[in-house]
This record gives C-alpha cells, sequence and structure tokens, in this order.
C-alpha cells in the first residue's frame, strides 16, 4: 500500500487496497453499469492488441472517479499503431467498451482491432474502403472496432444497443463491432 512520508494511508493507496477487495466482494445487482443500470462501484477494462501483442487490464474507475493512470494506460493501448500516436480517449467510449463487456457475462478480453486512427491513418483507410467515415470519430478517440471470440457480432451488439449510449456498427462479415460515443444509432447486419 502506499503511505506518505509520514506514514499515513494516502488516498491513492487507500484506493488500491479497496479495488483489490472489492473485485473479489463486489455483488452482482446488474452486468451494466452507470450507463442507466445501477452503478457499480469499480469499472474494469479488458483488451489485447494483435497488431501490437499488447494486453490492458485496468481499473479505470472506482467509486465515482477515474484513475489518470489507468486512462493514461487506456490512451496509450488504444493508440494508432501505424503512427504510433495516441489521444486522450473519451471516457464515455471506454465505458460503454466496458459496460457493454460486462453485459457480455465473459472474462475474455476484447481483441481491439481499431482505436484511435491518426487523420493520415484514416485517409489511407478511407482510400481503400467506402465504410471508413472521411470525420471518423476514431480520430477524435471516441470510437473503437472490436471482436470477441466467444460472442457473435449479434451478442455483442445487443449489448452495446442496450448502453443507448453511442453508435454502434455491425460489420458480421468481417466479424467486429463498432461502439463510440457519438449520437445514438445502429447500423449494419
Amino acid at each position: 500500500m502506499t503511505t506518505s512520508s509520514k506514514g499515513v494511508l494516502t488516498r491513492r493507496g487507500l484506493l488500491g487496497a479497496f479495488a483489490a477487495t472489492t473485485i473479489a466482494a463486489a455483488p452482482t445487482f446488474s452486468n451494466a453499469f452507470g450507463l442507466g443500470r445501477g452503478a457499480g462501484d469499480i469499472r474494469r477494462l479488458r483488451m489485447h492488441s494483435g497488431r501490437t501483442g499488447e494486453r490492458i487490464d485496468t481499473i479505470y474507475w472506482i467509486e465515482g472517479e477515474y484513475i489518470p493512470e489507468a486512462l493514461a494506460e487506456i490512451n496509450r493501448f488504444m493508440r494508432d499503431w501505424r503512427t504510433d500516436g495516441a489521444i486522450s480517449y473519451d471516457t464515455r467510449n471506454i465505458d460503454i467498451l466496458a459496460a457493454s463487456h460486462r453485459l457480455l457475462d465473459t472474462d475474455q478480453p476484447y481483441l481491439l482491432l481499431s482505436g484511435y486512427r491518426s487523420p493520415k491513418t484514416n485517409a489511407m483507410l478511407r482510400s481503400k474502403s467506402r465504410n471508413v467515415a472521411r470525420n471518423s470519430l476514431h480520430m477524435k478517440g471516441q470510437a473503437a472496432d472490436i471482436r470477441l471470440p466467444s460472442r457473435s457480432v449479434s451478442q455483442i451488439s445487443k449489448a452495446a444497443i442496450s448502453c443507448s449510449a453511442g453508435g454502434v456498427g455491425r460489420y458480421s462479415r468481417s466479424n467486429f463491432v463498432h461502439m463510440d460515443c457519438g449520437p445514438v444509432r445502429v447500423w449494419g447486419r
């Protein structure tokens, strides 16, 4: 635990100790949180990237407060792997990802296909596919394309749609779901 130079438990140390015990003891009133469903005590994001080989499993919110160090870790993880550029990810999108994951009732991490995209990367992808938006929310740190091997596109999209918090794109042929914190809307099959 973290203590100050006077031997007093610091707030960060107390939150860390709380997080360690809360994970095991948290009640399960609902699988979702925050987005209108019985807010929980903690929020957690679990993902891995096939592009970089990196994994993230972090508690980023405890008792109504975001943890800056965890958000910095998420920002780095969600970076544009082509340019190594990162942006401050919108916490609303992180919450949608985490709430949807919790609704899916699995410990398996998401596979991140696309998080932040630099304008250069977005332009390159747009030149190769008409499905890439000119003003993509990926460039604002407000969108992610994910896959969960143990769940179908339909299951993942239903979980995201139930959050009623942003856009959900179903890409069944490519086996991924787009989640963003823009206007509430649904597209694809």
